[in-house]
């Protein structure tokens, strides 16, 4: 499982992200270019000194990511997270080698990207509401993949 953040515009978000992925053991990808400067003390400020523990990798560009995910063996589906998918995550089956794709928090992704991902799912909320901070979205859908896939890490 892998996580991938496609331009962040708000490092609090991000660093909140990459603190979780540093606990859960989950790699994260990083999608340039982002909305701020990825050693910016708000970063580090939300992830703490979790950072050192994350296993991240930074993209300069859409087209730098994909083309290290096609040249990677163990690359699985692409799965975007998006408040405009028909699919539910309570109703999505993941798979162990999934990488979540999380859009910027001002706009999600380009319908390049949409068109590139092999699957897109969201989650369901009560009308007229539309969204969830992208931190605690993602929070709750890398909670179920790895519930699904028995990924979490073992304790002690």
């Amino acid at each position: 499982m892998r996580l991938a953040l496609y331009q962040p515009d708000i490092p609090q978000n991000t660093g909140t992200i990459l603190r979780m992925a540093a606990c859960l053991g989950t790699p994260v990808d990083v999608i340039g270019p982002t909305g701020f400067d990825m050693s910016d003390r708000n970063l580090r400020r939300a992830g703490l000194d979790y950072l050192a523990h994350v296993n991240l990798t930074r993209h300069l560009s859409w087209e730098q990511y994909c083309l290290t995910r096609s040249q990677s063996k163990t690359a699985g589906r692409l799965i975007l997270l998006s408040s405009k998918a028909a699919a539910r995550l309570p109703d999505f089956v993941f798979s162990q080698h999934d990488t979540l794709l999380f859009g910027r928090e001002s706009a999600g992704v380009p319908d390049a990207v949409r068109d590139a991902c092999d699957a897109a799912i969201a989650i369901p909320m009560k009308p007229p509401l539309r969204s969830l901070n992208i931190a605690v979205a993602a929070a709750m859908v890398l909670g179920e993949a790895l519930r699904q896939t028995d990924g979490f890490p073992e304790v002690g």
